[in-house]
């Protein structure tokens, strides 16, 4: 037998209803006194059961049980005392049992209707009571919106026959980075949970605030790999902010928060959280056609300069304007960013001097090009050694940045619910300088190329949303990345398991089990397109659930 779940609401509009009936006023037939004294013994038995359920307090349902008693002895009292009055100025005998019995005449529905709202509202107010919550409870648990996520993958990186050493990559100035395998094939358990608040402060001030798994010290993954030599996982704030409404179309941002910026992970790692302030502009120029407007500035690397210390801080300024066209049948969207990384690039420290080791960048990936920051006075003592970066000197980025971001998305909506989705994102640093990059790295101009681009191009068909039973999804894009288009930092962490000068394959699948549980699967095959050789597909396999 199935137990049906106990609504307070619709129980306080019944007991609303049978007190209206019970303070009626007339004479009652025999028969309606029956089903009066029916009506009141259900009221009072859902009293009771309100007071069981802990939704009322005892001693407020006594008021309630006595208040109503009153109230139907005083009307039946009153409709006697009319009843003898009329009867003695008729002259006729005063019947005492008649005089003591109520009767309930026909009342319109839309009176009674009228009277069960007013009865129900006086109720609620009396009793403090707010739909969706208990009696009592205060009005800012409405205002809080908790979400949450927990995503188990099993992921194997696989690397090609043929991959340079890891040694090659530390002892390469220009193609220095932090990688530690090249040749053994990786199985993985990994976790992801977060766990957040929307909180709604009044009419024109939110707020959120998120926690995550993940290294304090990696800005692009949340990934805790499982492994039971770990006590425990940590745990961090990924996501505090304000957000002001300053219009029905203008609202602005502050804190760390998410990317607000249109685009894919070519440019942008999807887990990569904004510290900084930015604001957004949304006007409609017609019922199917709006504009978006973004800006804002975000620190990076907050550096305290000095005298021994010459390095500043390092900030991205970055704004993108864009339009969206919308019909039943197809949806569009285009936008154009420019995003300003200033004081990124390394810069040569004062010969015999540290002046300038801070510009070398706090987190890295892989593939953007390099230079010893130590290298004027490293090749003054051995011109044909310039291998700083390999005996433990800081290396710098040997490129400013300035990247052009151009992306569009067009979505058929014909076959409803499938959507048909093509996206294509394209970027270029358009600060990368030929001159400067020879000078930082000792490279004669004609010996090196840009390599300053990167585009996107992926096609995605199923539901808008795998989130419930049979959603599904599938989807394959192709890539291509090369060493300077973006900062290495804040790309994909997952396509060559993270960084620039990668190109290849990525192809994927969702299926919705239930309701907000999916499974899902991506293969990420990449090479690199000019450094050193190092090829790795990564397989993935995630159960995901939200909340």
């Amino acid at each position: 037998m199935i137990k049906q779940q106990f609504n307070p609401a619709m129980a306080i509009t019944s007991i609303s209803l049978a007190s209206m009936l019970m303070m009626s006023s007339p004479l009652l037939q025999a028969g309606e006194r029956e089903s009066l004294e029916q009506l009141r013994s259900t009221t009072l038995n859902l009293i009771d059961m309100l007071v069981s359920e802990g939704v009322l307090s005892k001693s407020k349902a006594d008021i309630l049980k006595k208040d109503a008693e009153a109230a139907r002895l005083a009307s039946a009292e009153k409709d006697a005392l009319e009843k003898a009055e009329k009867q003695a100025e008729k002259g006729e005998p005063i019947n005492e049992v008649a005089a003591k019995t109520v009767r309930v005449q026909y009342v319109p529905d839309f009176i009674k209707k009228e009277m069960r709202e007013e009865v129900k509202k006086e109720l609620m107010t009396k009793l403090n009571y707010k739909a969706g919550e208990r009696l009592g409870m205060p009005d800012w648990i409405d205002r809080i919106e908790w979400t949450g996520d927990v995503r188990l993958r099993f992921e194997r990186d696989a690397f090609a026959e043929g991959n340079a050493s890891p040694l090659n990559f530390t002892a390469n100035e220009n193609r220095n980075a932090a990688v530690t395998n090249t040749s053994e094939d990786r199985d993985r358990m990994r976790l992801r949970a977060r766990l957040g608040a929307n909180i709604k402060i009044n009419d024109w001030l939110s707020s959120g605030i998120r926690m995550t798994t993940g290294s304090n010290v990696d800005p692009v993954s949340p990934n805790q790999t499982m492994e039971s030599v770990d006590s425990k996982f940590s745990f961090a704030l990924d996501r505090v902010f304000l957000k002001a409404k300053l219009g029905r179309r203008l609202s602005a941002t502050g804190g760390r928060m998410e990317n607000p910026f249109f685009g894919t992970d070519l440019v942008w790692d999807p887990d990569l959280a904004f510290d900084g302030v930015f604001a957004k502009y949304t006007p409609e120029l017609s019922d199917t056609v709006s504009a978006f407007v973004t800006g804002g500035v975000f620190p990076i690397d907050e550096i305290q300069s000095s005298d021994t210390n010459k390095a500043k801080s390092k900030w991205l300024v970055g704004g993108q304007a864009g339009i969206q066209w919308k019909t039943s049948q197809v949806s569009s969207k285009f936008a154009v960013g420019l995003y300003d990384f200033q004081n990124v690039e390394g810069t040569l420290n004062t010969v015999n001097a540290t002046d300038y080791r801070d510009t070398a960048p706090a987190f890295r990936q892989k593939g953007n090009r390099t230079f010893s920051i130590n290298s004027s006075y490293v090749r003054s003592l051995s011109p044909s050694d310039n291998k700083a970066c390999a005996y433990g000197g800081p290396c710098g980025l040997a490129s400013k940045f300035q990247q052009l971001n151009v992306t569009g998305q067009v979505e058929l909506l014909t076959f409803n619910p499938v959507h048909i989705i093509l996206t294509g994102d394209y970027v270029k640093n358009i600060g990368f300088d030929s001159n400067d990059f020879a000078n930082k790295t000792g490279l004669a101009l004609g010996s090196f190329k840009k390599e300053n681009q990167g585009y996107q191009v992926k096609l995605s068909v199923g539901t808008a949303k795998v989130t419930n039973a049979n959603d599904w999804e599938v989807f394959g894009a192709y890539k291509h990345l090369e060493a300077d288009a973006v900062l290495d930092a804040f790309t994909d962490s997952d396509f060559r398991l993270g960084g620039t000068d990668a190109k290849g394959w990525i192809l994927g699948a969702s299926y919705g089990i239930d309701k907000n549980a999916w499974v899902s699967g991506r293969w990420l095959s990449a090479d690199q397109i000019s450094g050193l050789p190092l090829g790795i597909d990564v397989l993935m396999f995630d159960l995901n659930a939200k909340f």
